[in-house]
């Protein structure tokens, strides 16, 4: 008998620095950081720079990486002329997917896959998913594409590309710390998928669509926009209670309530309540909040217990919600962060490359013949 590790669960395949997590403790960290002090004191700039190349970049370094992201934040017009030509209402993740790929199209260095190349090629998609993202936005809107600027961070600039209106330095801020709590979590789907691809030596570009792909699948980046979803339903929060007990009974799933890894708080989850908490205060306790909470304590006191708690989607929704940020691109933003895991985590498994190729427990028939098409019935 051979033991099967569904989903491989617990399977170990490579070995990393940039990520550990303890989900029975609730503990992220990134080169050792936790992720709490990375939110609180860094930038998304330095935790991409800080991934890229697996460890703490000195200030010059930092400034020198900062300069080459605001350099390649403009994408060529043949690039943006895909986007227009969209249809309207395609699924954010499709455009992005496609556009993505194309943009790989426009680089002459796509096809090269030496370090070097890689980590130049990195740069750019962590500049220019930014840009991708707000003109597909923009172009469904029927609204005109609004182009970087320089002069701002990667999270202000974005926030700017998306309304045409430069954002405050609390909401920039604020941003930058969703971005952080994002930008990296060890081997999930997308990030697995990425190296996959890359462990066959293509280029750069097949591995950060074949990422975008696993990640619009609403098992893996799609449980903020559920969550949304989900407060919608409930409507206001002297229902919430109800609403979850209800759930809780059917045994139904709660969207943003457990984990895969995380059998305590995600501790992501705690970093984005506390921010989510501040904006609703500013705004005399905001609807959502009010309905997140009561439904977090309802779910810890009955299942708590079980190890199932609120996940880093929980909060992060009513966050976006609060920067003018729509549903249906809260999953384009997961991606706009975890850009920066993918690129680091193909650099990583690149330095030591061996084709994945896992096997399956055989469980079909056996001993059988071809026979004629005229012979079956």
């Amino acid at each position: 008998m051979t033991d099967i590790a569904k989903g491989l669960e617990g399977v170990l395949f490579t070995e990393s620095k940039l990520t550990f997590i303890n989900g029975s403790e609730g503990i992220l960290t990134h080169l050792g950081i936790p992720i709490q002090e990375w939110a609180e004191k860094s930038t998304f700039e330095e935790l991409s720079l800080a991934l890229l190349d697996a460890e703490l970049p000195t200030a010059e370094e930092l400034a020198r990486f900062d300069a080459q992201l605001r350099a390649n934040r403009a994408v060529a017009d043949s690039v943006l002329d895909v986007i227009r030509g969209m249809p309207r209402g395609v699924h954010p993740m499709q455009a992005l997917r496609t556009a993505v790929s194309y943009l790989g199209l426009t680089d002459p260095e796509a096809e090269e896959i030496t370090p070097e190349a890689r980590r130049a090629i990195s740069v750019r998609l962590i500049a220019q998913f930014a840009t991708l993202i707000a003109a597909i936005n923009r172009t469904q809107e029927g609204q005109d594409i609004v182009a970087p600027r320089t002069d701002l961070t990667h999270a202000g600039n974005f926030l700017y590309m998306l309304t045409g209106k430069e954002p405050t330095p609390e909401q920039a801020r604020l941003f930058d710390i969703a971005l952080i709590l994002h930008a990296d979590h060890g081997m999930n789907a997308s990030t697995f998928t990425a190296i996959a691809t890359s462990s066959t030596l293509s280029d750069m570009y097949s591995c950060i669509t074949s990422a975008v792909g696993a990640l619009k699948g609403p098992l893996h980046g799609g449980a903020n926009e559920a969550v949304m979803d989900m407060l919608d339903e409930v409507g206001t929060p002297d229902k919430a209670e109800a609403y979850i007990s209800a759930k809780l009974d059917n045994k139904e799933k709660i969207m943003g309530v457990g984990h895969r890894v995380y059998k305590n708080f995600d501790p992501r989850s705690r970093v984005l309540r506390d921010y989510a908490e501040q904006v609703a205060n500013k705004e005399g306790k905001s609807n959502y909040y009010q309905i997140l909470e009561t439904i977090e304590k309802t779910v810890v006191d009955r299942i708590g217990s079980k190890g199932i708690y609120p996940n880093v989607d929980f909060y992060s929704g009513t966050v976006y919600s609060d920067l003018g940020i729509k549903k249906e691109y809260f999953t384009p933003i997961f991606a706009l962060a975890r850009i920066s895991g993918w690129c680091a985590s193909v650099i990583e498994y690149s330095q030591n490359n061996r084709l994945l190729r896992p096997d399956a427990v055989y469980t079909g028939l056996e001993g059988q013949h071809y026979s004629d098409l005229k012979d079956r019935s």
